[in-house]
């Protein structure tokens, strides 16, 4: 096969069959490559690996300090000084240009070689299927028509287009927004479906939640989507900050000030008769004092000062006039995921029988308190809510580790199933302690078709089966309904009933599964037939505690806050209305697709934007669009962020605030500040 043989890369891969993928790219799904063709085509598409960031040398940030007109004057008026013989003046005014540099140096070195250290990163293996047999490869040998083995946990290293996916599910929080896993599946989706809705994809820089597959890769390098993302943070142009913007103005006023001045001077002299070489001189004087030497050395130490107090405050600032520029700001566009939420999910509502049970506590905290209508509810003496909390252990493949009594313990597994374990242990319900009690028998693994999951569990000779999933499939396999003392039948108007209160709960931007049980004699029985429904439980990724005391300092400063997410826009108002960012739950949320074409819009529809509260599903080009809009309109624009969606914006933003400690690599190069603590409320 010669290198013109090596098929050309599909523009969509997404809309079409994976078997029409793997013609186009000429590869096979059980051989894949064989190495002669793999070393051909890394030659043709060169390595899998970003461009990376130019690594900012001394010189360059020493270069950086006399970037500045003022800087320039104040160089012109030492010279000028120094050629008429004023000596000490003239050494005056270097030793001032000489002193602020050295300040800013030093000051700016430091910050740039502490990001530098934040950003150190591991190489990358993958599980790759050449001439037949899987073997493991570096990820920036990988080549387009590579077939790609895909298990939990794995970090995808390039672009996929999936040609198996059993359970598959991804993070793609970081280059979507997206705060949940999504599903995945081998069948090709609509050519205008958004990246956050590509299910037949997925994409270098995300990571494998559950489940395995396959993929061909379609695109490596800077040809994957986090590619083009970094390619937008290339292209965009680094706003300068408010003070030096003004700094500027000042000199450029200053050059014309000193040159009429000179002018003035010198000709009123020579009209009077004085000497023309004297009238120069004092002319050339006169300029010089104009230009206030000590103004740059003021405004770099009171700056450095401020970087100081910034980082012992958490805050890492890269660029001295970074810190003015945060002052001055009067618009934050923050990401939700992350920064006004845990980045957790959470079972924050319970629905039984009879009633609604509120779940306390945040995030991976084993200790809350369980509520309804404010009174405290004990679960070991409410038997439909125990029982509930139980299934939701048992049916469950996440794991706590060792001394999660305590909190501040890792969780392995899916956000939803470790948010179970989770509620479970609020209640001293604990999956090791259930195990021994009522080991685990068989499982029936969690099926896209049918929506559910199922584990059967010995108990006194019979076994007990736990099922969770979407409550629609489970309420259809349930013939009874647990209330508090006893078991009830179920029949179809319950089933609406509880569809609705499905509905409500989902509307309030809460992910909403379904918990069933039952009894039976074998563990080959079926075990979605004949179920005795539990309930509903409501997650929600958390808003952060300390974020409803910043935003109400933000409105008191005169900061307007407003949310940009990846997510959907159900979600995002109701977190919106939870940090108290909206009081209205009926407030207008713009999608992304109205900034596709901000550049066209009328002046009614320019100021919706810069009055709304909140945008989901948008894109880091429409991102870019929104920042140039608030910027156009006189805005000075702080843009938060972690993923590698919001890279590009963070280096649009007039200041850019990256997440330290969750933040990726791109984040952080693109950002003015660095939060070390990853607290929204360090930017107040």
């Amino acid at each position: 096969m010669t290198e013109a043989d090596t098929g050309s890369l599909p523009g969509t891969p997404w809309t079409r069959p994976w078997q029409q993928v793997l013609e186009e790219l000429r590869v096979s799904e059980g051989e894949g490559l064989d190495n002669q063709e793999a070393k051909r085509r890394r030659k043709q598409y060169g390595p899998n690996c970003l461009r990376s960031a130019k690594r900012k040398s001394a010189w360059t940030i020493l270069g950086e300090q006399f970037k500045s007109l003022l800087v320039a004057l104040l160089a012109v008026a030492a010279v000028l000084s120094i050629a008429f013989g004023e000596w000490v003046e003239g050494a005056a005014i270097l030793a001032v240009i000489v002193i602020n540099a050295a300040i800013g140096f030093v000051t700016e070195l430091r910050a740039v070689r502490s990001m530098e250290a934040l950003q150190r990163l591991g190489s990358v293996q993958a599980k790759v299927r050449r001439q037949g047999q899987v073997q493991k490869i570096p990820a920036e040998k990988i080549v387009p028509g590579d077939i790609v083995v895909l298990e939990g946990g794995d970090v995808v290293t390039a672009d996929l287009r999936l040609i198996e996916a059993s359970k598959l599910q991804a993070d793609e929080s970081t280059l979507t927004g997206e705060s949940l896993p999504v599903d995945k599946q081998d069948e090709a989706v609509g050519e205008e479906a958004p990246l956050a809705e590509r299910a037949s994809m997925v994409h270098k820089g995300t990571a494998v939640t559950r489940g395995s597959g396959e993929g061909v890769v379609v695109a490596t390098g800077m040809d994957t989507q986090l590619g083009h993302i970094s390619s937008l943070v290339e292209e965009a142009e680094e706003e300068l900050t408010p003070l030096e913007k003004r700094l500027d103005q000042l000199g450029r006023r200053l050059v014309w000030i000193t040159l009429v001045i000179a002018v003035v001077v010198a000709v009123a002299g020579i009209l009077a008769g004085r000497a023309t070489l004297l009238m120069i001189e004092t002319a050339i004087a006169l300029a010089v004092a104009t230009v206030p030497e000590g103004l740059p050395i003021v405004a770099t130490i009171a700056l450095a000062r401020g970087m100081r107090r910034m980082a012992r405050r958490n805050a890492l600032i890269n660029r001295l006039s970074a810190v003015e520029a945060l002052g001055a700001t009067n618009v934050i566009c923050t990401d939700k995921t992350g920064t006004l939420t845990e980045n957790q999910m959470t079972v924050v509502g319970i629905a039984l029988a009879e009633g609604d049970v509120q779940v306390g506590g945040e995030g991976l905290e084993t200790t809350g308190r369980f509520s309804r209508n404010g009174d405290s509810v004990d679960p070991a003496e409410h038997r439909a809510l125990y029982q509930m909390l139980e299934a939701g252990v048992l049916c469950n493949n996440a794991e706590l580790h060792d001394g999660d009594r305590e909190g501040g313990f890792e969780a392995i597994g899916e956000p939803l199933e470790v948010a179970l374990l989770v509620a479970g242990a609020k209640a001293e319900i604990y999956r090791s302690e259930l195990l021994e009690s009522q080991p685990e028998a068989r499982e029936v693994a969690f099926d896209p078709d049918s929506k559910m999951m199922a584990t059967f569990h010995e108990v006194n000779g019979g076994y007990r089966i736990a099922v969770k999933g979407a409550p629609g499939p489970v309420l259809a396999a349930s013939n009874q309904i647990l209330a508090r003392d006893a078991a009830q039948s179920l029949d179809d108007k319950d089933r609406r009933t509880w569809l609705d209160r499905n509905e409500r709960m989902a509307g309030e931007g809460l992910r909403v599964i379904a918990l069933a049980t039952k009894a039976t004699e074998t563990d080959d029985a079926e075990p979605y037939q004949d179920l005795t429904f539990l309930g509903l439980a409501g997650l929600l990724d958390p808003p952060r505690e300390e974020v409803r005391p910043a935003l109400e300092a933000c409105q008191e400063a005169g900061i307007r806050v407003v949310m940009v997410t990846g997510d959907h826009p159900v979600t995002a108002r109701k977190i919106a209305q939870a940090v108290g960012l909206v009081q209205d739950q009926q407030v207008q949320v713009i999608h992304g697709r109205d900034l596709d074409h901000s550049d066209d819009l009328s002046e009614a529809d320019r100021q919706q934007v810069l009055q709304a509260p909140i945008f989901a599903r948008v894109s880091p080009e429409q991102k870019l669009d929104l920042i140039a809009i608030y910027q156009a309109a006189g805005h000075a624009v702080a843009m938060t962020g972690d993923g590698v969606n919001d890279a590009p914006a963070l280096k649009k933003a007039d200041i850019g605030v990256a997440m330290g400690q969750r933040g990726t690599q791109v984040a952080k190069e693109a950002a003015d500040m660095v939060l070390q603590d990853d607290r929204f409320s360090s930017i107040v």
